[in-house]
């Protein structure tokens, strides 16, 4: 179990030089974008452009903060607004995808999967769950400030694992307006 940081994750160049991201999880580590297992990143979209292309992977993505990015592909495979906050939507890596921003900057969390490797999916949660239930994962807080075994999590912070390890609950505190990204992912072999 590794305790991650958002605030604390450096930024690298998205593969196609369009932007930045901050990569939560790449498995296995070190592994390059065109030979991970899946991947979790959060993004920060500047201005409206083009998805780099990741062919043979699963891409779920939500958007974290702004008002909304609209995605479309010359394909006409994906159309669809990410509207509002916390509603994940998936679509295929090999998919022409623009982006459009609806008002200024927006933030998105991003699972990435190797399509016949792994399965997984992405959701937020808002009641106790248990960090190490699920074969691979991660999880980080959205909002509201959250315990596991007298470890606090803010906005930004939370855990991720390569194997299952289930141990104590982590818990929302009380009171509070929470919220959790949840990904748990297996693999296909």
């Amino acid at each position: 179990m590794q305790r991650l940081d958002l605030a604390a994750t450096p930024a690298t160049p998205w593969k196609n030089g369009g932007g930045a991201t901050r990569a939560l999880v790449c498995w296995p580590p070190g592994a390059a974008l065109e030979d991970f297992g899946w991947r979790v990143s959060v993004a920060t979209l500047a201005a409206p452009g083009a998805f780099s292309p990741f062919p043979g992977v699963d891409r779920h993505i939500m958007l974290l903060q702004g008002r909304g990015v609209h995605l479309q592909s010359s394909d006409g495979s994906v159309d669809h607004w990410l509207a509002r906050p916390w509603e994940p939507f998936a679509f295929a890596g090999e998919a022409p995808v623009q982006c459009r921003l609806s008002a200024g900057a927006a933030e998105d969390f991003n699972l990435m999967l190797r399509r016949g490797q792994w399965r997984g999916s992405l959701r937020v949660l808002r009641a106790a769950c248990v960090p190490g239930s699920t074969a691979a994962g991660l999880c980080m807080v959205l909002a509201g400030r959250w315990e596991r075994a007298g470890e606090c999590f803010a906005p930004g912070q939370g855990l991720w694992w390569s194997a299952a390890q289930p141990g104590a609950p982590l818990c929302p505190a009380p009171g509070a307006d929470a919220a959790l990204a949840w990904v748990g992912v297996a693999p296909l072999f």
